[in-house]
């Protein structure tokens, strides 16, 4: 089993998130859509939850975020529930099955200014 945790001020992100080259390099598509469906206010919290997350799954995979593994190649997305479903491709993909993992689990918590984001992979 492998654990990644990580904690983020929300306003950690706001320059980057106006522009667009990080939008693409840290989040998915799907990701973007879900987040323009929120007012600003639940966009920023999502976005910057979401962030903290793909860094938990990072550490979790044994790379962090300088182990050659772009953000956008973690996607932490929805089951129908609303839990957070993590789906991996590319490196993020590959890295996971070199290391046997076949499933990551992740959960998120929003306070005030504050993004955590815990992710266990087996």
């Amino acid at each position: 089993m492998h654990l990644g945790v990580d904690l983020l001020y929300l306003d950690e992100l706001d320059r980057l998130l106006t522009r667009p080259w990080f939008r693409a390099f840290a989040y998915a598509e799907p990701e973007l859509a879900l987040a323009a469906g929120f007012g600003p206010d639940r966009r920023r919290e999502f976005l910057a939850g979401r962030f903290a997350a793909k860094e938990a799954v990072l550490k979790a995979l044994g790379t962090g975020m300088t182990g050659g593994i772009r953000p956008c190649q973690v996607a932490v997305l929805k089951t129908d529930t609303g839990a957070p479903l993590v789906r991996l491709d590319g490196a993020a993909a590959a890295r996971a099955a070199e290391a046997g993992i076949t499933e990551i689990r992740v959960s998120l918590t929003h306070k005030r200014d504050l993004a955590l984001a815990i992710a266990l992979a087996s």
